[in-house]
């Protein structure tokens, strides 16, 4: 229970921490922050074995400031640059530094941070997930469908880059903050669709980082300045999609496709929030790909049940989709809603325009969309293969028993 307890707040509050000590130290001093930070969560491990706290929150909390405290000595400056915190006026700055807003600003520096233009996009993306949300490079490499080693250079780049470019910790303002803007929604998007859509091999919802990017991206909503259309538009995305959660695997957790989905179980209170933030999202006629992306996700729920689908607009709206922000997972994502169309021809057309490589470690997506356009066309020992293909590099052990049910169905045709 402890481990679980302690992994659970590792995940939500361990880029708070780094956020605000970063904000004390400065950016020069991150690695020792997020070595400080691992430090007081090992230390919870061992303490709480004997007797958990009545509020674990509030005790990391504490723990945090005082590594403050401790980080001051290491650092070796608390007489040369730094004020006296233990008493006085400098104490009581220090804990207003961890009121909620003051962590919220902090986090909210931290994205930004990661989103510099001097860092690579990929190693902007890597670093947020590492710093803000808490992510290990394992889960990082899933996250982003790459190697774990090349995680790992990238952590480094980007903290070698922090360190020589001697970046500050704040918010941009002007002609910067669109651009950093931008980057920083891309990120929180992937932290959502990692816990939305896990790559973990035993576990395909997460819903604590689907928690966790809503949580900043409600943070960019509380700021005057980064609070755009765009963001709006982020935020309906998730709440469509989380409404979906529950009703994603039955009570044998198993995985349950759209069509088989028990639709009392969609939490249609997020829907309505993501309706609301919809409603402010379009107030301008520019619409980007979290626009297109939310307004599929919410014909859905507009249809009383599957077979009421509208996919003529779902189509549309993929099609405007793909055009904004061209990828190999829209076009077969558009070969799918084909195939529920009975349109197997157009299907065709989008499938031929992919290959397996464009799918890297969800290959087994552009198998399984195979076997499906194979099964509606008659050509069971086609679709047989292509399932056998997708089983042999799926890694969700959710997602491979799905498939095996399918292969079941088509031998027994």
């Amino acid at each position: 229970m402890e481990t679980k307890l302690i992994d659970h707040l590792f995940r939500h509050h361990s880029g708070k921490m780094v956020s605000v000590l970063t904000r004390i130290f400065g950016l020069a001093h991150l690695e020792i922050i997020e070595d400080a930070v691992q430090d007081t969560f090992i230390k919870a491990s061992i303490t709480w074995r004997k007797q958990l706290p009545d509020t674990p929150e509030a005790w990391l909390t504490q723990a945090a400031k005082n590594r403050v405290l401790d980080l001051f000595r290491k650092l070796k400056t608390e007489k040369k640059h730094l004020p006296n915190l233990n008493q006085g006026k400098n104490a009581i700055a220090i804990n207003e530094l961890f009121l909620d807003s003051e962590i919220e600003d902090a986090q909210l520096r931290m994205i930004f941070t990661a989103c510099h233009p001097k860092l690579d996009p990929r190693d902007r993306i890597s670093f947020a997930l590492k710093t803000v949300s808490g992510f290990s490079s394992k889960e990082i490499a899933s996250a982003l469908l790459t190697k774990e080693d090349t995680i790992k250079k990238r952590l480094s780049r980007a903290r070698k880059v922090i360190q020589q470019s001697q970046l500050k910790f704040s918010i941009p303002t002007g002609k910067a903050l669109p651009h950093r803007l931008e980057s920083a929604m891309e990120v929180l998007y992937l932290i959502f669709n990692e816990g939305f859509h896990s790559n973990k091999k035993e576990r395909l919802i997460r819903k604590e980082l689907c928690g966790e990017a809503m949580r900043l991206c409600q943070i960019l909503l509380k700021n005057e300045y980064t609070r755009t259309p765009e963001s709006y538009a982020l935020f309906a995305l998730m709440c469509f999609h989380s409404a979906r959660l529950d009703s994603k695997t039955n009570t044998e957790n198993e995985i349950l496709d759209l069509k088989h989905q028990d639709r009392k179980l969609w939490h249609f209170p997020l829907v309505e929030l993501g309706n609301t933030m919809m409603n402010k999202a379009v107030e301008t006629n520019v619409f980007s790909c979290y626009h297109y992306e939310a307004a599929i996700a919410a014909e859905h729920f507009r249809a009383s049940n599957f077979d009421h689908t509208n996919w003529d607009k779902i189509l549309y709206w993929y099609q405007c989709l793909n055009a904004l922000q061209p990828m190999p997972t829209h076009l077969l994502t558009m070969a799918v809603v084909c195939m529920q169309n009975g349109d197997h021809e157009k299907a065709k057309t989008y499938l031929d325009q992919l290959e397996p490589k464009d799918f890297v470690q969800r290959v087994y997506l552009y198998y399984g969309a195979l076997a499906d356009y194979h099964n509606a066309t008659k050509n069971f020992h086609e679709a047989i293969d292509n399932i056998d293909l997708a089983l042999n590099t799926v890694t969700n052990a959710l997602e491979k028993e799905y498939l095996e049910k399918k292969k079941l169905a088509l031998l027994l045709k």
